[in-house]
């Protein structure tokens, strides 16, 4: 058999686009056990909120990364009925930046991702995330439709 990639990154904001993606990376997972699957999500909450009137307010911050904490228990859920070792990260930080950045560290040689995420502004192919994941990646990218 052959392996195309030995340990695919999955960006996850909880959107049907990285719903598909990570389907998507467990059906290729599924063809060698040896494939090791790390899905990641990135929060972001803005240091200053001033518009808002409100200024660094940690419950904001706690309330996000539980938030995303309760939705990567619901991932690694659905992971464990595979054979492979997988691997689930709650990332703070600029979505694009940090995604990128995770996949050099972790030697990543392959990223599934959706085209789209949960983002309100949206370019004309590609969500803005996937956009420059896809130009500044150092391994493939999957982009799932």
């Amino acid at each position: 058999m052959l392996t195309v990639c030995s340990r695919i990154a999955v960006p996850y904001d909880d959107s049907e686009m990285s719903k598909k993606a990570l389907e998507t990376a467990i059906m290729l997972a599924k063809q060698d056990d040896r494939i090791e699957i790390d899905v990641l999500t990135v929060i972001n909450v803005p240091t200053t909120l001033a518009y808002y009137g409100a200024y660094n307010d940690d419950r904001i911050r706690e309330s996000h990364l539980a938030a995303a904490k309760e939705m990567m228990n619901a991932v690694e859920e659905k992971l464990s009925a595979l054979p492979n070792k997988t691997r689930s990260f709650v990332l703070e930080g600029s979505p694009s930046l940090t995604i990128v950045e995770f996949i050099k560290q972790n030697d990543s040689d392959l990223v599934v991702m959706g085209s789209r995420g949960l983002s309100g502004l949206q370019e004309l192919f590609l969500g803005s995330v996937s956009h420059y994941v896809v130009q500044k990646s150092t391994c493939p990218v999957y982009i799932v439709k």
